[in-house]
C-alpha cells in the first residue's frame, strides 16, 4: 500500500505551540482514509549538529549522518504525540501501517544510509530528503508544512504557484530540492501552524499556499 501524501514536518515547528494541534489534525486525516508518511525536518536537533560542526569540523559526510540522525530524534517526537502514529524506519514497514489507518512517521537514517541517495552538503535537508522519500514510496504528492504561508514574490505577495526550476537561491527550500524533486510529484509549501489549510488540500486538491509546478 502506498501513502497518498508524504508530508514533511519542519523543524521549524518545533517549538511552535500549535503544533500539538497540527499533530492531532495528522492523526484525524489518517483515521479518514488519508494514507500519510511524515518525514520530519530537523529544527533544533539539527541546530545542535551545526554548532558542533561550526566548532569541530567533522567534515562534509559526518556532518551529513549526524544531521540525519537529528531528523531521526525529530521523528521520535513526532510519533509519539500523533495520535495512532507509528514510527518506522523504511519502506518495508509503510504498507502495514498505512493499512491500519495510522500515520507512519519515518525516522530515516537506516534507510538513507543504506541507500546513500543524495550529496553530502548542507545544501541538502529534510526539504530534498523528503522529495526522494515521496518518489521512492510512490506518493503522488509531497507537502512541505513549514512556518510560512508559501514562496512570496519581491514585493511580499503569496504566489499561488512557482517552478520548478525557478526555486534555485529561494530561502523556502534547500538548495538541492529542485533537482530532488521528481517531475511527477504534485508538491506543495503550506503552513503548518494552520491546520486547516492542509485539510483543505487533503480534501479538496487546493488550499492557500504554494503549489511547486
Amino acid at each position: 500500500m502506498r501513502p497518498k501524501s508524504v508530508l514533511k514536518v519542519g523543524g521549524s515547528l518545533a517549538g511552535d505551540p500549535g503544533l500539538p494541534r497540527l499533530l492531532e489534525a495528522l492523526g484525524e486525516l489518517a483515521a479518514a482514509g488519508h494514507r500519510l508518511v511524515v518525514v520530519p525536518g530537523g529544527g533544533p536537533f539539527a541546530d545542535a549538529v551545526r554548532a558542533a560542526c561550526a566548532a569541530h569540523d567533522p567534515g562534509p559526510s559526518a556532518a551529513h549522518w549526524m544531521a540525519i540522525l537529528a531528523m531521526d530524534q525529530y521523528a521520535h517526537l513526532l510519533a509519539a504525540r500523533t495520535p495512532g502514529a507509528a514510527l518506522v524506519a523504511g519502506p518495508a514497514e509503510v504498507a502495514g501501517v498505512l493499512a491500519a489507518g495510522r500515520v507512519a512517521v519515518l525516522a530515516p537514517y537506516a534507510w538513507l544510509r543504506a541507500a546513500d541517495p543524495l550529496p553530502h552538503s548542507w545544501e541538502v535537508t529534510s526539504d530534498s530528503i523528503a522529495a526522494w522519500v515521496a518518489a521512492r514510496l510512490g506518493a503522488p504528492r509531497l507537502v512541505l508544512l513549514k512556518s510560512v504561508d508559501g514562496i512570496r514574490d519581491e514585493a511580499g505577495n503569496l504566489l499561488a504557484r512557482v517552478e520548478r526550476h525557478a526555486l534555485g537561491g529561494r530561502d523556502e527550500v534547500d538548495g538541492y530540492f529542485a533537482r530532488a524533486l521528481e517531475p511527477g510529484t504534485a508538491c506543495w509549501i503550506v503552513n503548518g501552524r494552520r491546520p486547516e489549510r492542509l485539510r483543505e488540500l487533503l480534501e479538496r486538491g487546493r488550499t492557500r499556499g504554494t503549489e511547486v509546478c
